[in-house]
Formats: structure tokens, C-alpha cells, sequence
């Protein structure tokens, strides 16, 4: 028996590879399925079934590749409505895998078609739960995502997904194992605990939501408060994950599709598309292309490209790291952003090279920072860290501005006005900067390294809380 769980940190997202004897399964797998096929075929294996415990939200799922590609089956727990073949499961049935048998439990909450798959070996005993959305370490799945498409209120969700913990999950043994779909980062939960397995036992004393001495009242109330809008693309995966989507093949394809210089400002002009540099924040502050936004490919690259690019369906054309073009694609597929057209040959480098015009970014370091606001009184400083960031901890007088609302906090800010800006490490920071720039906003100054660079000089005030009603305008 194998169980190997295939985490993805940038999407804080774990899909799962079972195999007994020469059969494997594959639960909640990723948009690229190669890896899958690969496994199994140095495994000696045959891919039998794919497990879906739900439409998926945050990012688009390969079942409908991997079951071209392998003839495997799909298969979803009660109330699902996908518009290709699948087998719809009912509560309590038993799949054959090799000698094990994955029971379907119907755990509705999250969504009301989310299934949790509990595992049993040869031997009758009960040995892994994979709990999807429903069952988080540390938290349970959001219970807002769904309610357009299940005609119910958030708290009526809640109040099924309670249900569902008590009847499904709260019976089962203690020395079950849990694997979940996400961990610590993920925006389908807010509590959700840097480790990514666990026992039942452990999550019956330690997680809030399975408390047994909980009423269903305070359930709703908990799990319910302090939920933040989902971002925007969450419905738009939705619906990829329930009626299909062009092949990862031939999105890649377009996407890796070298441009020169010319040929890329032509498709610049010609599509409307947007320039998206996926480079490290300082090389882009030192040169990048006019109008072109910087989100860095190591960090949380696809989630902030579904938080701040609206249009899913929008061309995009890329300015990358040599070598890295194909990674850009992929990660950006995997939330659904299929449109990328085509990739800047020799990068940023071959721009400058034929003498096309470069924008920059002044970035300064926590020092500098200390020394102006020593010579000048007071700065404008922005934070655009969350919340719950700047309320822990943050500069005296900087103004709270999340990246995660900058559209919100736009009108805002005065373009007349020098504003330095920070996030936590310098990645957040130079997304937001980038953004303004590119909507004319040319008196930002980034802050290099953050907040983490600015406490550690030592030369700046801090303060520890703020109240959030005293909050002003920057």
C-alpha cells in the first residue's frame, strides 16, 4: 500500500496518490497530470479512479485530463453536477482499490456536494480519512463559497457542515489519519494550521470547530465570523472544475510561445493584453517594461494573480526569467488563467537591447527609510500587509492598505503625494507598487526587504495595536 500526499505550497494544496497492488487512485489532482501518469507507470500501476471531494474554488483540478489521458473514472460524492462523465457516488459506496476499499461519506457544509473518502485496508480496519474542504488541521471549510449556487445562507451552510462534522467525521476512531485538501495559506479556511496531517484524536482536542461540548449556535457563530471576501476568480475555477476546460497541453503551448521584441510589443498593441513580469521584486524595480505589473514567481505567484487580475480571460503576455516560461504557464493554469499568448524571448534583457524604453522603481532600504524620516518629520507611509499583520504590529503612523483591496484603497491615495510602502519581506509591496505605476501613480517608494528589514534596524517606533475604527485615510 502506498498513500503519498503531493503538496503544493504556492496553492497550500495537497492532492493524494493511493496505489495497491498494480492500482492507484488519485484524489484532487493538480491541472498537470503528468506527474500522476509518471508515478503510476514507475509503480507498475494503473490509474483506476480519480476522486473529486468537490468543485473546487481555489484552483482548477485535472480530473478532466488525467481521465482522457487514462481512461480512469471520475468520480464525485452525492449532489454533484458536472457536465462530463462521472460517476456520481452515493453515501456509504465502496470503490475496489487493489486490496483496499475507499468508502464514500457525504460530508456537506463546504459545499453541499463535498465528500470525504475514508480508506480501509485488507483487513477491515479504518486507517485515513481524506476530509477534502470539510476538515482542515486546525479548521473547517468556509462556508460561504457556496451559497449562490445552493440557494442557501451562509449560516444554513454552517449549519449542514455541523451536521456533517457530528455524524461523519466526530464518529470515526481516533487513530485515523486526516489528510486534507489545503493547509496553512489557503483561502478556502482561516485557521488552518501549518501542518498538513494528523490524527482525528488530535483534531478532536485541538481544533475549535470540533469542541464536543459545542452547540450548533456557536458553531455557526465561530465558523462564520471574520470571513473576508473570496477572491474574485473562486467562482470563474468553479465552473472550469464542473464543465471542463481545454487540455494543460494547449494552454501550454500558446503560453510557451517565444516573442521577440518586436513581435511582443506588436501583440502588446494589437490584444490589449496584459504584461505580467513574474521576476524577483528587485530586479524589477531596477528595469521593466512601461505598464507591466510584477507578480513574483516564487511566492504565493497563483493566488495573487487570482486576487488582483480580474479578467480570467484576458491575454497575457509574459516577461520571465530565462527558463522559467513553462513554470509561469503552468502555475498560472492551475487557477485557471489559460490565456497567456506567448513569452518574451531572452527577457527582459532582449528588450533593453533593442532600445525600447524601461521603466524603474526606486526601492530603498529600511536605513534610508530611518535617515529621511530623522531629516523630513513625518513620512507617508503605506502598509499593505492584511490586517491582522498591521494590527499585531506595524510602524508608528503607517497606514494599513491591503493588497488584497487595492482597488478599494486607490481613490485614496493622492498621486501628488510621496508615499513609501512596505509589505512583510518586499513581494507584496513591489505587486502593489507596480499596479499603481502602471495606473500613473509615479511617487512610490518601496521599502526593500519590509517590514522584517525595518524592525530589525532598530531605528524606526513601533506601535503594537491600533484600533481599526481609528483607522484614516492615507
Amino acid at each position: 500500500m502506498i498513500i503519498e500526499q503531493i503538496y503544493t505550497g504556492c496553492l497550500a494544496q495537497g492532492a493524494y496518490y493511493i496505489q495497491s497492488g498494480n492500482e492507484a487512485a488519485i484524489i484532487d489532482p493538480l491541472r498537470e497530470v503528468a506527474p500522476y501518469i509518471e508515478k503510476a507507470a514507475g509503480n507498475n500501476a494503473t490509474i483506476k479512479y480519480v476522486f473529486e471531494t468537490h468543485f473546487h474554488a481555489d484552483f482548477v483540478s485535472g480530473h478532466v485530463d488525467l481521465s482522457k489521458q487514462t481512461g480512469a473514472l471520475i468520480i464525485y460524492g452525492p449532489n454533484a453536477n458536472p457536465t462530463f462523465e462521472a460517476h456520481i457516488a452515493k453515501d456509504g459506496e465502496l470503490f475496489k482499490l487493489g486490496k483496499l476499499t475507499i468508502k464514500v461519506l457525504h460530508t456537506p457544509g463546504h459545499t453541499m456536494e463535498s465528500t470525504s473518502y475514508l480508506l480501509i485496508d485488507e483487513h477491515g480496519k479504518e486507517i485515513a480519512l481524506f476530509s477534502g474542504d470539510t476538515l482542515f488541521i486546525g479548521d473547517v471549510g468556509r462556508p460561504d463559497l457556496a451559497q449562490k449556487a445552493a440557494h442557501m445562507t451562509q449560516e444554513e451552510l454552517a449549519g449542514v457542515l455541523f451536521d456533517s462534522l457530528r455524524q461523519k467525521v466526530m464518529t470515526l476512531s481516533d487513530d485515523l489519519i486526516v489528510y486534507p485538501a489545503h493547509g496553512a495559506g489557503s483561502a478556502c479556511g482561516k485557521n488552518m494550521s501549518k501542518e498538513t496531517t494528523d490524527t482525528l484524536g488530535h483534531q478532536k482536542l485541538t481544533n475549535y470547530a470540533l469542541r464536543v461540548d459545542m452547540t450548533r449556535e456557536e458553531f455557526i457563530k465561530e465558523v462564520t465570523e471574520g470571513l473576508t471576501a473570496p477572491p474574485a476568480y473562486f467562482p470563474l475555477n468553479v465552473k472550469m472544475n464542473r464543465e471542463g476546460y481545454d487540455s494543460f497541453t494547449a494552454v501550454l503551448e500558446k503560453g510557451t510561445h517565444a516573442l521577440t521584441p518586436d513581435a511582443f510589443e506588436l501583440m502588446a498593441n494589437e490584444t490589449s493584453s496584459l504584461l505580467l513580469d513574474t521576476r524577483d521584486a528587485q530586479l524589477f524595480a531596477k528595469a521593466f517594461i512601461p505598464n507591466s505589473i510584477n507578480i513574483g514567481i516564487d511566492g504565493s505567484f497563483a493566488p495573487w494573480v487570482g486576487a488582483l487580475i480580474p479578467d480570467i480571460q484576458q491575454p497575457i503576455l509574459l516577461i520571465a526569467d530565462e527558463g522559467r516560461e513553462e513554470e509561469v504557464v503552468t502555475r498560472l493554469s492551475r487557477v485557471g488563467y489559460d490565456h497567456a499568448i506567448g513569452f518574451l524571448k531572452g527577457g527582459i534583457d532582449a528588450w533593453i537591447k533593442s532600445g525600447r524604453e524601461t521603466d524603474e522603481i526606486i526601492s530603498i532600504t529600511a536605513e534610508q527609510l530611518a535617515d529621511r524620516r530623522e531629516k523630513s518629520g513625518n513620512l507617508n507611509i503605506l502598509d499593505v500587509r492584511k490586517e491582522s499583520e498591521y494590527f499585531s504590529e506595524h510602524l508608528l503612523n503607517a497606514k494599513n492598505v491591503p493588497l488584497d483591496y487595492i482597488n478599494e484603497h486607490m481613490p485614496k491615495i493622492d498621486k501628488d503625494r510621496i508615499y513609501y510602502v512596505h509589505c512583510a519581506g518586499g513581494y507584496r509591496s513591489m505587486i502593489f507598487n507596480s499596479i499603481l505605476r502602471a495606473r500613473g501613480f509615479e511617487n512610490l517608494i518601496d521599502i526593500k526587504g519590509g517590514f522584517k528589514a525595518l524592525k530589525e534596524s532598530g531605528k524606526l517606533q513601533l506601535s503594537d495595536y491600533v484600533c481599526p475604527s481609528k483607522m484614516t485615510n492615507p
